[in-house]
């Protein structure tokens, strides 16, 4: 599988603009872009879905395990993977380093969006 590179994780990191879109029912047709928020740790990028694992575009990530995304002026191929466990200690503090001061920062490190966490890796 690809990597992202240090160029493209800075990007990413610095942005605010992330849509995801995975793949709908077909496996080809990529869903409605969806506005989300996403951080970088390590070298990695992650996201959450702010309704938890009864969002729309999560179902659809976990069952496609693919789509694509659009961020900081970049179109890219994607795969999706869940992710659990103490990574998403670093994760909390990284969504509490990025968007400090948000009101909806509480609600993106609780227990429900922390269940609906994805890895996005290039394909």
């Amino acid at each position: 599988m690809a990597a992202w590179s240090k160029e493209e994780l800075r990007k990413i990191a610095d942005a605010d603009d992330l849509h995801i879109s995975p793949f709908r029912e077909d496996g080809k047709t990529y869903g409605t872009p969806t506005w989300i928020w996403s951080v970088v740790v390590g070298d990695s990028l992650y996201v959450r879905a702010y309704n938890g694992q009864q969002s729309s575009w999560y179902q659809a990530a976990v069952k496609q395990k693919a789509g694509r995304i659009t961020v900081a002026g970049m179109t890219k191929e994607v795969a999706f993977e869940l992710v659990d466990g103490p990574i998403n200690d670093l994760i909390d503090d990284a969504y509490r380093e990025k968007y400090k001061g948000s009101p909806y920062l509480h609600s993106m490190i609780g227990s429900r969006a922390r269940s609906a966490t994805v890895k996005i890796v290039p394909r």
